[in-house]
């Protein structure tokens, strides 16, 4: 395996349920610590959802392996931000045997100002 480039630098994020004040809850997230990662772009695809096109495209978001159950280790649900750009974690895997590097399988998502 080639060494990947990790040249960005990502915060990892993991959501928390806050009380609304009304009796439900709001969703807002924590930071859990920065990253470096290597962020590729893959196949884009378009979708129809009420009448409007939505375009989607998945990205590939590299990271140094962590063991799993460490808080250093990307898990589904959570989220990478750089700066304004936001990317939700669909799947992790190990990219290589050794486990030296993790692939965070992810969508960009949009983020109210």
């Amino acid at each position: 395996m080639r060494r990947p480039v990790l040249n960005r630098r990502l915060e990892l994020q993991a959501p928390v349920r806050v009380a609304d004040g009304a009796g439900g809850y709001a969703t807002t997230y924590e930071v859990l610590g920065e990253v470096w990662a290597g962020v590729r772009p893959g196949t884009g695809r378009d979708s129809e959802a009420a009448g409007l096109t939505l375009a989607q495209v998945p990205v590939r978001i590299t990271v140094r392996g962590a063991p799993v159950g460490s808080p250093q280790r990307p898990v589904a649900g959570q989220r990478l931000r750089e700066g304004s750009r936001v990317y939700r974690i669909l799947a992790v895997t190990e990219a290589d045997a050794a486990g030296a590097y993790i692939v965070c399988f992810a969508r960009e998502e949009e983020v109210p100002a």
